[in-house]
């Protein structure tokens, strides 16, 4: 503002008033849009700030129910560790004293075995003895029955004087089959118990042999109980583990909760100044409108301007495009309702998005001619094209009117056609019914850099009807 003041002083001897009165006009026109645009810049950097700050809030409010929500699993987690520690440890108890009594009664029962199967194994010589003394009676038996049948014979031979030696023969022979019938059944219950002999011994053997592996099996039991009391010691280090961890997480709880609070400080404070910045943005719009109307008071009173031959040249052009519309419609070329056409159909596949609407070819035909010689017209203009009362541009200056490619980011910059522009500039141009409108806005060039432009506008009327407007957009 202090270069453009300064200009305007020096250059204060030159002009006359009222042409001084139009520089001053124009200079603090273009420090409005300038602060108007810095205003703007800071309302979106507010916008930014209070989504992100919002979004931190939200974050840090998640973070407080998810660290409270660990508290109390570590606390439940604790309460159940603790518990488990309490039954295990009676188990574990209760298990040790099972085993160690098992451990000891199948001790006792092995002991048991091993003495009734070495008691088997006397019974079983015993027997053994007993089947010996048998067999030596049968043969005793057999033998003296021989003897008695011999005595018998030689009695007989003997006649009377052996008579009395057969009787004794005779009863011989009978106590020897005693003796032999005797002997026979002994026999048979000797087979009968050392049959069951046997079966003893061999259940006796396996009953050894099961007290033996019983014996193992409670040593195992044995270790499997250690394995319980060392299970019941790792459950107390995690109950002391999860009692070490609480602290710090409920120390986490507050300070989460001390963010929280901070954070909802921080964005009510955000959109406290988003929406003084949006005050200030719609007081310095207003500013800016004053300065635009004050602009284009001066010039319609006939005071000459700078930019006066521009708005010369924008109102004749804009009559230009109105008188060819309308020949088009008199000539059958086109009617009002396609020429007024504002359903904007998306064309496929575009980036940035372009439309089409029904006076599309007609104005890529009409308008190249008029709009193009007037980029010769200053060096100082940058386009010249014209918009619909929505800000729908149709047709642009050829050097922006390309077809668009694979990359969004050229298509942005040379292929402007076909495209809503819908800003207050845009809109400002497309929808004033007045001669002129002298807008000044800041047109972003990339990079956080921006350049200070002037649009100067004229209406289209086409047989009366307000079509839109005609934009030449020129450096400041």
């Amino acid at each position: 503002m202090t270069a453009h003041i300064a200009a305007l002083r020096r250059d204060e001897d030159d002009v006359d008033p009222f042409s001084g009165i139009a520089q001053r006009l124009g200079g603090l026109g273009v420090e409005i849009a300038d602060l108007s645009g810095i205003v703007a810049d800071l309302s979106a950097i507010g916008v930014r700030q209070g989504r992100s700050a919002g979004a931190a809030m939200a974050a840090a409010e998640q973070m407080t129910r998810t660290t409270a929500s660990l508290s109390r699993s570590m606390q439940s987690s604790r309460d159940s560790a603790a518990e488990t520690r309490t039954i295990l440890g009676q188990s574990a108890a209760a298990v040790s004293s099972v085993v160690d009594r098992t451990a000891a009664t199948m001790e006792t029962l092995s002991d048991s075995a091993t003495t009734f199967m070495t008691s088997l194994t006397a019974v079983d010589g015993t027997l053994r003895n007993v089947q010996s003394a048998s067999a030596a009676i049968e043969l005793v038996a057999r033998e003296t029955k021989l003897l008695a049948l011999n005595a018998s014979v030689e009695a007989a031979r003997a006649g009377d004087a052996g008579r009395g030696f057969a009787v004794i023969a005779v009863s011989v022979k009978e106590l020897a089959d005693q003796v032999q019938r005797f002997s026979a059944q002994n026999a048979q219950h000797l087979a009968t118990l050392t049959a069951t002999l046997s079966n003893l011994m061999r259940a006796s053997e396996e009953n050894a042999g099961a007290a033996r592996q019983a014996i193992v099996e409670a040593a195992a039991a044995g270790e499997a109980s250690k394995t319980l009391h060392r299970l019941v010691d790792s459950v107390g280090t995690l109950v002391d583990g999860i009692d070490a961890m609480t602290a710090p997480v409920e120390q986490s709880v507050t300070a989460f909760a001390g963010v929280e609070a901070e954070l909802k400080h921080l964005v009510e404070t955000v959109g406290s100044a988003q929406a003084m910045l949006g005050t200030a943005k719609a007081r310095s719009d207003s500013i800016l409108d004053i300065s635009e109307d004050s602009m284009r008071f001066v010039a319609e009173s006939g005071v000459e301007t700078p930019d006066t031959p521009i708005i010369d040249l924008v109102k004749h052009k804009a009559a230009e495009i109105g008188a060819a519309f309308e020949r088009a419609v008199a000539s059958g070329q086109i009617g009002m309702a396609q020429l007024f056409d504002d359903a904007y159909r998306p064309v496929a596949g575009s980036d940035p998005a372009q439309v089409m609407t029904g006076f599309v070819p007609l104005t890529d035909r009409v308008l190249p001619p008029i709009q193009e010689p007037v980029l010769a017209f200053d060096r100082r203009i940058v386009f010249c094209a014209a918009v619909d009362r929505n800000g729908f541009l149709p047709t642009h200056n050829l050097k922006y009117n390309q077809p668009q490619g694979a990359d969004p980011l050229w298509n942005a910059a040379n292929c402007r056609n076909r495209r809503m522009f819908n800003d207050r500039t845009d809109l400002g141009a497309g929808r004033n019914t007045h001669p002129f409108l002298l807008q000044t806005y800041r047109r972003d060039m990339g990079g956080g850099v921006f350049a200070l432009m002037k649009d100067c506008s004229a209406p289209i009327f086409v047989r009366g009807r307000h079509w839109g407007g005609l934009r030449i957009a020129f450096e400041v």
